[in-house]
């Protein structure tokens, strides 16, 4: 991953420029689709006749798999996107991250300076967090091992040159969950974090709500700590239960004007969206 080396420098050193002077709290690809199979009436011989006429499902996915190969050889940065979560997620071929980081470090190797306005510039931008992801843990048995210093260094691309929410919200996390954080450290982390959760990030806003209704290290906005959790559970996902826990914990500890001031501070967040 050389060709973006300099380049990442650059723009963490930028970044760190960019979000130090502010403390405020102003502030993922397309699935393939099942192939079907038309159905046909039950005739003498039509069972024979189908088995020649339609290819087999196993067939049909492996066309689809070898089409995808070959576009990503060519360097078609949509193709290495969905082959690198196909085989981080193990969907439709044997699991595998180092394929799957193999792919994702394709992308960012060929397309770190494309223009964030890019039609590839989110998938570009995916990568890298992806990247930054399996740098925080690394690949068990592989070459690519926990470096946590990398894991910011592709966030921080990521946050600053494509301005990827994702990638603003694990940075954010970094900065805020680090045991020795400095006061700046923690400057850092805000500023991220409520850049994230601006632009609808859920997962920021429950962390941001979390800091605001508690008083986190932050002086104490109750109404607009819930409304941002309010935010985060509406979207957050079956299995984030951490969210849904963390909203019911404000919402019974809030009062009455608490509620009331955060549902107008909801109705002001959809109006501006509106906007």
């Amino acid at each position: 991953m050389q060709t973006f080396e300099r380049t990442i420098v650059a723009l963490v050193f930028g970044a760190s420029l960019l979000a130090a002077p502010a403390f405020a709290f102003d502030g993922a690809p397309v699935n393939q689709q099942d192939a079907t199979i038309p159905v046909v009436s039950a005739q003498p011989g039509a069972a024979a006749a189908l088995r020649k006429a339609v290819p087999s499902a196993a067939s049909t996915q492996q066309t689809s798999l070898t089409a995808l190969q070959y576009a990503a050889e060519g360097g078609h940065p949509i193709a290495q996107w969905k082959l690198g979560r196909m085989y981080a997620a193990g969907d439709g071929v044997v699991q595998d991250d180092v394929r799957a980081f193999e792919y994702f470090s394709r992308i960012a190797n060929a397309h770190a300076e494309d223009s964030p306005s890019a039609p590839q510039a989110q998938i570009v931008a995916n990568a890298f967090v992806a990247l930054g992801r399996y740098y925080l843990s690394g690949i068990p048995n592989s070459k690519v091992k926990a470096d946590p210093d990398r894991a910011r260094e592709m966030f921080s691309y990521a946050a600053s040159y494509f301005g990827n929410a994702d990638a603003q919200y694990d940075l954010a996390r970094m900065y805020l969950k680090t045991a020795d954080a400095s006061r700046e450290d923690f400057r850092y982390g805000a500023r991220w974090l409520g850049l994230a959760a601006q632009k609808g990030q859920h997962q920021a806003q429950a962390l941001l709500g979390q800091m605001l209704f508690n008083g986190d290290r932050v002086p104490r906005q109750a109404a607009r700590g819930l409304m941002w959790l309010t935010l985060a559970r509406d979207s957050a996902g079956s299995d984030e239960t951490w969210i849904k826990e963390s909203y019911n914990r404000a919402f019974a500890k809030a009062s009455d004007d608490d509620r009331a001031m955060a549902l107008q501070m909801l109705a002001n967040w959809v109006q501006g969206r509106r906007d």
